[in-house]
This record gives structure tokens, C-alpha cells and sequence, in this order.
């Protein structure tokens, strides 16, 4: 195995919580067995693929210091159930099953079958991980457990479905990135008596949870949209925006997010790329849009937060997002 102790040592010396029962299942279980992919860059702290599809999605296993901060506040221990919902190779499901031991359980969902495929075959020594296919996100499974104590979801998701979170027993809760696409916030959701409460634990940026929607293809009104509401977000706090682009930008947002859920995308369904509705609404909001492009730019491009990485200082981190997935 490729240096893991070296790569926990330098995780702790970036700021990263690492409690010692999930050092010890990343030192006992090898990231190679759940990729086929170079696993290098997952010890420089990076994000690795594990999954591809012919269509260009892809998915990947987090860089190090997301896997250790998740499992961190996801406060394991023996004997308990958990539900996961994304696949991640099943290097997570195997480090939670590993923690839990042999009296724990942890239940994966995925709404790709070629994702549950994948994990199927890697895990056939884990008698406790039990993965199967969703429907869809918001769709409960057929036959499965009532109560909830803890719940992973490691991919991005705008708000917890209503299967999940009615089924969270008081005092369990669920670990989940919260948001659009361009960005979401690391929320505990947690269940006290008939209230939930949510504890925000940081910005993060995590991909889709269903490979098919990290296939290549047009931009379309909602992501657009997304993308330029952190841009404003972003703006706003760097005091870059006036009040009419403020306003011109809110409005553009808004305005995107009406647009038909099954509008094609230029350039298909007899839509020419001037005729679209996407695009005749970015031109009229032309002068104030144009003038912050080279931000909406920055933000399709993150810089990945590596605290793992060799010659990573403490003092060069900050308070920003931590990016999981790869970005296109």
C-alpha cells in the first residue's frame, strides 16, 4: 500500500480531524482494491475515479481529508446501522463496515446500476454492506428499514428527501452537502423529538450523486442559474457588484429557473442557439453579466483544497470550500 501513515500525518498537520478509529481502518484497508484507476493522486489528496461511463460521467472516491472529515461527523460506533447513499467504489461502505464491526450494518444506495454493479464486486468479503439500486433519489426503496440513526450522502442533493428524513429516529441524523450544483454547505440534520435541526459544518463541492448527471453535455438553464447565483454569492462578499448588476443578476437567476424542466438544449429540437430561451435571457442581461464573466470563469475552475498533499502548510488553508469531485 502506497503511504498511508505519511498521508495521515500530513492531514493532521493540515487542520484535519482524524479520530483514531478511522485511522485505523484507512491503514488496514487498501483504496486500490475499489479502482481500477491510478490511485497516486489519492495520496497527494486528491479525488480518484473509480467509474466511467461511455457517455463521459464520471465518479470518483474523495480526496482523503473529505473521507476523514465525513466519518469524523458521522460519530461512528460499534454495532450501529448506517445508510449510505452514493457509491464512492464502496471504499466508504468498507471503512464504515470496518469501524461498525460485525455487529454494525451499512445499507448503500445508488441510483446507477452500473455504480452498484462496481461495488457489488468489490465488496464480496463484506458480509455487512448490503447495496442495491434506487429508483431515484426521492424515491424511497422497496422494503427497507424504517428507522434511520445515521445517514451518508455523499454527493450533492438540494435538500434531504422526504423518505429519509421522516425516518430518522430522535437523536440520529443525516451527514449531507447540502446546495446547488455550483456549491453546497456540509449539514448535519438532525432529529430532536418532532423538530430537525441543521448544523452547518462548512462549504464544500461535491459532485452529483447519479453518474448520469455528470455526463458531458449543453449547460442548461438550471446549472446556469446555479452558477451564477454563487457568483453573486461571491460577488457580494467581495463587494465586486453594484446594485443594479445585483439586481440584474437576481433577476437573471430567477428568470432561468422558470424555464421549462424539459427545455432541449440549443441546438436541438428545431432551437437555434439565438432562439433559445437560455440565451435570449443571458443577452438581455448582457451589460451586467459580461462585465463578470471572468468570475463565473474562476468559478467553473476551483482550485482543489489539498490539506493532505506533501508541502501542504497549515497557514496556506482557508476558510473556503472543500472540493470533493472533479470539476469540468
Amino acid at each position: 500500500m502506497t503511504d498511508m501513515p505519511g498521508l495521515l500525518r500530513r492531514l493532521e498537520k493540515g487542520g484535519i480531524e482524524v479520530p483514531a478509529h478511522v485511522q485505523k481502518a484507512m491503514l488496514d484497508i487498501d483504496v486500490a482494491d475499489f479502482t481500477d484507476y491510478d490511485v497516486e493522486p489519492f495520496f497527494a489528496d486528491r479525488p480518484i475515479p473509480f467509474l466511467e461511463t461511455d457517455e463521459g460521467g464520471i465518479k470518483t472516491i474523495s480526496a482523503p481529508h473529505m473521507i476523514a472529515t465525513l466519518l469524523h461527523h458521522l460519530e461512528l460506533s460499534e454495532g450501529q446501522e448506517v445508510v449510505v447513499l452514493g457509491a464512492k467504489g464502496g471504499y466508504v461502505a468498507a471503512l464504515i463496515a470496518m469501524i461498525v464491526g460485525e455487529n454494525g450494518r451499512v445499507r448503500l444506495l445508488d441510483p446507477s446500476q452500473l455504480a452498484v454493479e462496481h461495488v457489488q464486486s468489490r465488496l464480496t468479503h463484506w458480509p455487512t454492506v448490503e447495496s442495491r439500486v434506487l429508483e431515484a433519489v426521492e424515491v424511497a426503496p422497496v422494503a427497507f428499514p424504517g428507522e434511520l440513526n445515521r445517514v451518508l450522502i455523499t454527493g450533492q442533493i438540494r435538500e434531504l428527501p422526504e423518505w429519509l428524513s421522516s425516518r430518522i429516529v430522535d437523536g440520529g441524523f443525516a451527514l449531507a452537502p447540502l446546495g446547488n450544483t455550483a456549491g453546497q454547505h456540509l449539514m448535519k440534520v438532525e432529529r430532536q423529538g418532532d423538530e430537525m435541526f441543521s448544523t452547518d459544518l462548512g462549504p464544500v463541492s461535491f459532485g452529483p450523486i447519479d453518474v448520469r448527471d455528470t455526463e458531458t453535455g449543453p449547460m442548461n438553464p438550471y446549472e446556469l442559474a446555479d452558477l451564477l447565483e454563487l457568483t453573486l454569492e461571491t460577488c457580494e462578499e467581495l463587494d465586486m457588484a453594484n446594485e443594479d448588476e445585483r439586481i440584474a443578476l437576481q433577476d437573471l437567476i430567477v428568470e432561468l429557473r422558470q424555464l421549462p424542466a424539459d427545455l432541449p438544449p440549443p441546438g436541438e429540437g428545431g432551437i437555434s442557439m439565438g432562439e433559445h430561451p437560455m440565451f435570449q435571457l443571458m443577452w438581455e442581461a448582457a451589460p451586467s453579466f459580461l462585465r463578470l464573466w471572468p468570475m463565473v470563469q474562476l468559478m467553473l475552475r476551483p482550485n482543489l483544497a489539498q490539506p493532505g498533499a506533501e508541502g501542504w502548510n497549515e497557514d496556506d488553508g482557508d476558510d473556503g470550500p472543500h472540493f470533493d469531485e472533479f470539476k469540468r
